[in-house]
């Protein structure tokens, strides 16, 4: 079935949108708060003066328009820092997972043809070693006070020796985030919009009509409370940021924590993933109560199913501020739904935007009709695509015809258009908002002297969504045990970010596996997913 609506655009997919509005909001308002982190303040003036150093000193270290470099910091004042100098500096910015081990991150430095880092000093040990296998990395910047590795430079030492004047030339940047694929290292994903060139006010427009669309107040108070590499995440404090909001942080998400900075900010807008309603639904029934929720405007959900009955309980509680999304990294914002509107079509992820048209087809490629299922499709109407960045093969695999695009989902349309889903065609495990491919786990895996063959998939977690689970085949005269899986699970460690991790690895003599040797999945999983009333 297909279904189509108007003309927009696509929020995930657009380039970064501070443009020249730091200079406006720094004259306008220059004491006023920009980014409040877990060490202080940040003024618009402040904030301005340091977005042009960090510029003009990026700039005296070499970088050209075109450029790329990584960020390797967390929920806090340098990030934003970097994201708005990339904005205006025609460079693409790669926001790292700060989870990642030192393998990863050489990958994605080598992969995305980073020429430099910037690095908070909690993840300082991991960029030293990654960056010594990637010599390409010439500009080394380091966030702390401390002492620095050989090759690095002081954050702050670089904005004090660089020059506070509005740097000229600028050209529009962006973020590229790196998603996991469903085999090997993860991928950058790039869109028409994300590629630097061209006027930095050109999406600045675009911010406004999005904020719109999800009822985000401007000038309003935005709650970061989500890691901001996540491309969801960084939408939904960026582009209020670019409109003159206050940019709230939270590194480490607390559901009690959350509620005082909602209360003493006055917080107007967040993001969350059905994981933190969960955690926050689990306070007790006194805190809850006396939780003030009336200076929300906007809360807004999505990057994994979210179980009906939580988020119910949530609209009881804070009211209908609730907007849930379907949508990626790859494709943008699909579909958007409503609290009132929901509590009316139960388990649907809304109705498909204005500006995208979806079609569902079979195995086939076939389209299909109301209420039959099948894999959802997603173009585009103001003709933005999405490719793999060094992966023309991965990018063709995700498109069903040139602007025709999936994130490998399966799913139907109703006869009013409204969309739901279904299940996941790829194996992807959603935990706590957060994407996990299990090949990159099996490859650690079977890489263990000890095991000959793995499967990794997803079961149920009441609190996560899922976790991650492995299923393994031992080498001939290996005995499971506790000691081995110990061993096992210490292995994955040493080559994997924690929450990649398998949490539980069951033992299996052979594992299913076709004529064609493709593992057969859904023999392992479908019975810890019996009775749960859902398949993903």
């Amino acid at each position: 079935m297909r279904a189509r609506r108007g003309a927009g655009g696509s929020a995930l997919a657009y380039g970064s949108v501070m443009a020249e509005l730091i200079a406006g909001w720094a004259t306008a308002n220059p004491g006023g708060a920009a980014l409040v982190d877990e060490r202080g303040t940040i003024t618009w003036a402040q904030f301005d003066d340091r977005v042009n150093r960090l510029i003009n000193g990026l700039r005296d270290a070499g970088l050209q328009p075109g450029d790329t470099f990584a960020v390797m910091c967390g929920n806090q004042h340098e990030f934003f820092e970097a994201s708005a100098a990339s904005a205006h500096g025609g460079w693409t910015m790669v926001p790292v997972n700060w989870h990642w081990v030192a393998d990863e991150l050489a990958y994605v430095l080598e992969d995305s043809g980073a020429t430099a880092l910037i690095v908070d000093v909690r993840w300082l040990e991991v960029a030293v070693e990654a960056c010594a296998r990637v010599p390409s990395v010439t500009t080394r910047i380091a966030v702390t006070d401390g002492p620095l590795p050989d090759g690095f430079i002081s954050y702050e030492e670089l904005l004090a020796s660089a020059s506070p004047a509005e740097p000229a030339d600028q050209e529009r940047g962006g973020p590229m985030f790196y998603t996991s694929g469903t085999t090997g290292f993860p991928k950058g994903v790039r869109s028409g919009l994300t590629h630097p060139g061209g006027p930095v006010s050109t999406t600045t427009g675009l911010a406004e009509v999005f904020l719109d669309l999800f009822g985000v107040p401007k000038r309003g108070v935005t709650l970061l409370c989500g890691p901001v590499y996540h491309s969801a995440q960084w939408v939904f404090s960026m582009l209020p940021l670019a409109v003159g909001s206050t940019v709230v942080m939270q590194h480490q998400f607390d559901p009690a924590a959350l509620l005082d900075l909602i209360e003493r900010f006055q917080v107007t807008n967040t993001h969350l993933v059905p994981t933190q309603f969960v955690r926050l639904l689990k306070l007790s029934d006194e805190v809850r109560a006396d939780f003030d929720a009336s200076s929300l405007v906007s809360v807004v959900h999505g990057a994994a199913p979210c179980p009906p009955e939580v988020k119910k309980a949530m609209i009881i509680w804070w009211g209908p501020k609730i907007v849930e999304y379907y949508g990626g990294t790859e494709g943008g914002f699909i579909s958007l739904i409503g609290s009132e509107e929901w509590l009316d079509h139960r388990g649907s992820v809304g109705r498909v935007l204005p500006i995208v048209e979806v079609t569902i087809t079979d195995d086939d490629g076939h389209p299909l009709g109301p209420n039959e299922t099948g894999q959802i499709w997603f173009r585009s109407l103001l003709g933005n695509d999405f490719e793999y960045h060094n992966a023309p093969e991965k990018t063709a695999e995700a498109h069903l015809a040139p602007g025709v695009g999936t994130l490998g989902d399966v799913g139907f349309l109703d006869e009013d258009g409204y969309l739901y889903m279904a299940d996941r065609k790829i194996d992807m495990i959603i935990s706590g908002g957060v994407n996990i491919y299990p090949a990159e786990i099996e490859a650690v895996l079977v890489g263990h002297p000890k095991v000959v063959d793995a499967a990794v998939f997803g079961i149920p977690h009441d609190e996560m969504g899922e976790e991650v689970k492995a299923a393994v085949q031992l080498v001939p005269g290996v005995e499971p045990s506790s000691a081995l899986f110990a061993e096992l699970t210490s292995y994955a460690r040493e080559h994997l970010a924690g929450y990649k991790v398998p949490r539980s690895i069951d033992i299996h003599p052979e594992l299913p596996r076709n004529e064609a040797g493709k593992l057969q999945k859904r023999t392992l999983r479908d019975r810890y997913w019996q009775d749960t009333g859902r398949s993903i």
